[in-house]
């Protein structure tokens, strides 16, 4: 793809769009488990219980990824910066691409964000979920 006919979304950005995203899906989370996570009577408690849903936060933020990115090429904390995620077509994701991005953007996260540094060093800005999914980030203002 020929990147400079797009305008790149710049690191800081989606440095915010990130925070906002991860912001919102850990409220989202809290509303959702409330009554479990409140049920904690000790540190230890609170320990195990928050062990025990860390799969489905996981799942939760692939979902919530996979499907904004796929329906509207963009997440909130994308939509509230002016920035969206399109394929090298310069179309939205299709559903796949947009589910393999958001897994393995959690794989990025696991490993220290080194997934996400690579942006820096990258010329199309593209973290490892952006080139596995084949996406650029790119502003719409």
């Amino acid at each position: 793809m020929n990147f400079e006919n797009v305008k790149l979304a710049s690191i800081n950005k989606r440095g915010l769009a990130f925070f906002v995203d991860e912001i919102l899906t850990s409220f989202l989370f809290i509303i959702i488990y409330y009554d479990k996570i409140f049920s904690a009577t000790t540190q230890e408690e609170a320990i195990v219980i928050a062990s025990s849903l860390s799969f489905q936060y996981v799942i939760l933020k692939v979902i919530y990824q996979s499907f904004f990115i796929w329906y509207y090429g963009a997440t909130i904390g994308k939509m509230i910066f002016k920035i969206r995620c399109v394929s090298y077509e310069n179309q939205n994701p299709n559903l796949s691409n947009s589910v393999l991005r958001a897994m393995v953007r959690i794989i990025s996260e696991a490993v220290f964000y080194i997934g996400f540094i690579w942006a820096y060093f990258n010329p199309a800005r593209q973290t490892w979920h952006d080139k596995v999914a084949k996406t650029l980030v790119v502003d719409i203002a």
